[in-house]
């Protein structure tokens, strides 16, 4: 069967674009374009797409918006979010999307993620959103994050925090390292350890905070420093101000 897909976009240039780049991939049809908000809604609930790809600054009813109206009404496509601007991207995972691309999006890139919608059923799509929270709402106390979102070039990823060994800031910026691989944060360092407060991350450092699964073995350095060996052979040095912490990876 082929996958329906409805473009939603203001620019007419960035409509044809990805039209051509869809039709040029096997097994999909494009059934529909929409140039705002409320045009989009009444081509969903006319087309019944199997996916949406949804830009998000638009006039009158952005793309957020959109979702939003989407998740309450009968037929809930998987969403693709498809922007020239970065900072959204974990808003757009959270309120339910499928992917997040970056304009100008990459015809490999395109079709990777045509292929997770494929292998995403429409009651898994209908579950995803009706188990997120509304958009922009803060996480309900006691819910524990579960999964992160990192940056790879121009690539995000969902990683769950049960694979990422820790944050470490770096000026401005926040890598988060996993087994074999190094990502960066979209949220700060502080912002990370409040989501993740009553989990198994320990604060170690002002720049660091670590997966106390992961911690291969620690060493003392004097009587308020200690030495930290990941799993991965990263080193980290828990601070004086943190030495107290140390206690709970410990008791571990």
């Amino acid at each position: 069967m082929k996958l329906k897909a409805l473009i939603v976009d203001d620019e007419p240039m960035a409509r044809r674009i990805l039209r051509e780049d869809l039709e040029a991939l096997a097994d999909i049809e494009v059934v529909g374009e929409a140039d705002s908000g409320s045009a989009a809604l009444g081509q969903i609930a006319e087309q019944r797409p199997d996916v949406v790809l949804l830009d998000l600054q638009m006039p009158e009813m952005g793309g957020f918006e959109v979702i939003r109206e989407i998740r309450r009404g009968v037929h809930i496509p998987a969403i693709v979010i498809v922007t020239a601007y970065d900072q959204h991207a974990l808003t757009a995972f959270e309120a339910g999307a499928i992917d997040y691309l970056l304009k100008p999006v990459r015809q490999e890139r395109l079709a990777e993620t045509i292929e997770r919608v494929r292998r995403l059923t429409a009651r898994e799509a209908v579950d995803r959103l009706a188990r997120l929270q509304e958009i922009g709402a803060p996480m309900p106390l006691g819910q524990r994050l579960k999964r992160v979102v990192g940056k790879a070039g121009a690539e995000y990823f969902l990683l769950n925090t049960n694979e990422i060994y820790s944050f470490q800031a770096e000026g401005d910026m926040v890598w988060i390292f996993t087994a074999r691989h190094k990502f960066l944060a979209i949220q700060t360092l502080d912002a990370l350890e409040q989501r993740l407060r009553d989990t198994q991350f320990q604060r170690v450092h002002r720049n660091a905070l670590v997966n106390v699964d992961h911690v291969r073995k620690i060493s003392s350095l004097s009587s308020q420093r200690w030495l930290l060996t990941m799993n991965n052979d990263q080193e980290l040095i828990v601070s004086k101000r943190r030495a107290d912490g140390i206690r709970h990876i410990l008791r571990g």
